[in-house]
């Protein structure tokens, strides 16, 4: 009889045993924490450019106008560009080749600073300086090989957003219809046309530019004792960087978008050198290589303060919402 209760009581069914998660550990927390910046970062860093590139476009375009002809830059002539432009086409023409340029930079600005936390972190490893600021040169290099990262990924669309820029809407269309009239009358090889001078030039501005950025970041954090600059003090740095990133790289800016838009200029310039020199005997080294310089110097800290802090305090907002959530669960 006992036999057969405990068979019995041994067929009922059983409530499987409730087990209790525990905690991620610490590395697991870590793995989770990296795996999610790096999407943070692709998010980030391509909200920050869109942002940063719409703000200026206006501004952009009519710099482009004048790095790609022969008329002389003034203030009062780009303001009287922007004038006419509306005047004819109205607003929405002020911001025209901006759906190209939205293309390219997303991704271009997504890579980048992606990259550039990776290339930090790496650095970082390498140098023996986990968690702590890079010294100058490695905090030089990852700029410099972020910015060549990103040019290398995208470089196909800033020619498009080139030709969009300087062409009226009759010339082309569309995105697309820029990238199949360009393989068709001029070959495939035509889209990386100035493709060695942006390199060039992408170097020393990526470099410079994330190299200033971070060490006013680091000379502000020593002096005030604050982790965090305040967001007008991130715009302020980021101003700084673009004004000396963007000057030391500017004449090749200029040869890069002579060579872009030769084939709509009626101009034929095939090699870095006789572009150079061309716009040299022509216009002059101040007046032709540092074209628009002057414009330069009020968008490009606008743009590279607004996408540099954007970046910074999107990137931080999204990691605090991150560990708060690795505290709850």
């Amino acid at each position: 009889m006992a036999h057969r209760v405990d068979d019995r009581q041994s067929r009922l069914p059983v409530a499987p045993a409730t087990v209790l998660a525990l905690p991620p550990s610490g590395q697991a927390k870590q793995d989770l924490r990296s795996n999610g910046t790096t999407l943070d970062s692709l998010l980030c860093g391509a909200f920050a450019g869109a942002i940063a590139k719409t703000v200026i476009a206006p501004l952009d375009r009519t710099k482009i106008i004048f790095q790609v002809s022969s008329k002389r830059f003034s203030a009062k002539e780009a303001f009287r560009l922007l004038y006419c432009s509306y005047m004819k086409d109205g607003l929405l023409s002020l911001w025209r080749g901006n759906s190209a340029t939205m293309v390219r930079v997303m991704p271009y600005a997504a890579i980048q600073f992606c990259s550039h936390e990776q290339y930090k972190k790496q650095l970082a490893g390498y140098y023996g300086y986990q968690g702590k600021a890079l010294p100058p040169f490695p905090r030089f290099l990852a700029g410099s090989l972020a910015g060549t990262t990103a040019a290398m990924l995208t470089y196909p669309l800033d020619m498009v957003r080139a030709r969009m820029a300087v062409t009226a809407k009759e010339m082309y269309s569309n995105i697309m219809h820029v990238f199949v009239r360009i393989s068709q009358e001029e070959g495939v090889k035509t889209l990386y046309r100035g493709f060695t001078p942006t390199i060039l030039g992408v170097i020393p501005y990526a470099g410079i530019t994330f190299f200033t950025y971070e060490t006013l970041k680091k000379l502000h954090t020593e002096k005030t004792k604050r982790s965090q600059p305040y967001p007008f003090e991130r715009l302020a740095f980021g101003a700084c960087a673009g004004l000396i990133g963007q000057s030391a790289s500017y004449p090749l800016d200029v040869v890069r978008r002579r060579m872009q838009t030769a084939g709509v200029t009626g101009s034929s310039y095939s090699t870095i050198l006789q572009t150079m020199q061309e716009i040299v005997t022509h216009e002059g080294i101040v007046r032709g290589l540092y074209k628009g310089l002057s414009m330069n110097w009020v968008k490009g800290p606008i743009a590279v303060g607004i996408s540099l802090s954007t970046f910074d305090i999107t990137h931080s907002f999204l990691l605090k919402l991150h560990q708060r959530s690795y505290f709850t669960h």
